[in-house]
């Protein structure tokens, strides 16, 4: 049989305190790893290294970069963690322009702000100023000499309702509609009191109605094209539509080929 080797206490002693420093030492390193990074997170975040050091804004079209970082108020110096999103995009929000925001952290010191803005659809003439007209029939208080030139001229819309249904179907209508209108004038008649009269860059001139204009106004550019080269006239857009040519003036006569050239 073979012996069985015998260890006496008094080797294991020392073995076992070699043992027990070794743990405590990685426990000690641990606390003090610990330790360091709580008081570096709290010099951190009371330092301007925590602070946010950049904003962008996106999407930003009428309103501007400037006042939509002052709307947030989000500065540089605002700590980055304290930054909430969700309250600065009800703030964002909270602008009549402004029909939607998100708002986005961006590590290590970057918010980002991105915006839709409410469209303007056309501008109204109010002692001498045109001011903007928004996509849900809003005026808005800031005026121009002159309209911006990206949406048709109101005129005549002296009752609220009218001015929001026709804000509504001038939402609705393409764009590239939209665009070929210079000036809308509701004239409105007994009977009728949708009535209206578009002047168009173009140079003609169109009788339609508020209501269901969104609908009907987008045959326009396929109407136009069907007249004949240098026509001139009222083009009606309605339960139908057809073309009335301007009435010649008495004793005009028409161009002769000679006179074309």
């Amino acid at each position: 049989m073979e012996e069985k080797k015998v260890v006496s206490i008094e080797e294991r002693i020392p073995k076992l305190k070699q043992r027990r420093k070794k743990k405590a030492n990685r426990r000690l390193i641990t606390y003090l790893a610990i330790l360091f990074l709580l008081i570096g997170t709290v010099i951190y975040l009371q330092s301007p290294l925590s602070h946010v050091r950049n904003i962008e804004v996106v999407g930003e079209q009428h309103v501007s970069a400037e006042e939509i970082i002052d709307l947030s108020r989000v500065t540089n110096e605002t700590n980055y963690w304290q930054v909430d999103p969700d309250e600065v995009k009800k703030a964002l929000e909270s602008h009549k322009e402004i029909t939607f925001a998100e708002v986005d952290r961006k590590f290590p010191n970057t918010i980002q702000i991105e915006v839709n803005e409410a469209e303007r659809i056309g501008y109204v003439n109010t002692d001498g100023v045109y001011k903007p007209i928004l996509e849900n029939g809003t005026e808005l208080s800031g005026s121009s000499a002159l309209p911006g030139g990206d949406a048709p001229v109101l005129v005549g819309f002296s009752k609220e309702t009218y001015l929001k249904e026709m804000s509504q179907e001038l939402k609705l209508l393409p764009s590239s509609v939209a665009s070929l209108i210079s000036e809308i004038h509701w004239v409105p008649e007994e009977g009728n009191p949708y009535k209206i009269t578009l002047y168009m860059n173009d140079g003609f001139q169109v009788e339609s109605t508020i209501r269901n204009f969104s609908t009907k106004m987008p045959a326009y550019p396929s109407i136009v094209s069907q007249l004949e080269e240098g026509a001139r006239g009222i083009i009606h857009i309605g339960v139908g539509a057809y073309f009335e040519e301007y009435p010649q003036a008495e004793g005009e006569e028409e161009p002769s080929d000679e006179a074309q050239e």
